[in-house]
């Protein structure tokens, strides 16, 4: 299967387990992953809870490419991270590819498909 193949599968899993016809971005894409390496958790969050999911997100995503190693969990049970590579200098359409990539690489190796 091919990356635009894998992502529409990806977005249609989102449309399916989340119920929502007008698509899902990226960005909330990396939000509910971060949840999901969270652990779940509550319903409600802050607009800084929000943020620190979307970047464990995107350091887990990182992760099998290089960027980012897992480091420990802290006493609130979050995930952290170090960056073991500097992230390239890219052009938001390329950051946008990168992320889809590792969010398909994700569902993969997570096997959601």
């Amino acid at each position: 299967m091919n990356e635009i193949e894998l992502w529409k599968k990806t977005e249609e899993f989102f449309a399916k387990n989340f119920q929502t016809e007008s698509g899902v971005s990226v960005e909330t894409m990396l939000f509910l992953i971060g949840v999901q390496e969270l652990g779940g958790g509550k319903q409600e969050y802050s607009k800084d809870d929000k943020i620190n999911l979307i970047h464990i997100a995107v350091c887990r995503l990182l992760e099998p490419f290089g960027y980012y190693k897992f480091s420990h969990y802290d006493k609130d049970g979050f995930p952290h991270f170090e960056q073991t590579e500097p992230l390239p200098e890219l052009r938001p359409n390329e950051q946008q590819l990168l992320m889809k990539k590792a969010i398909i690489q994700y569902f993969t190796d997570e096997n959601l498909f």
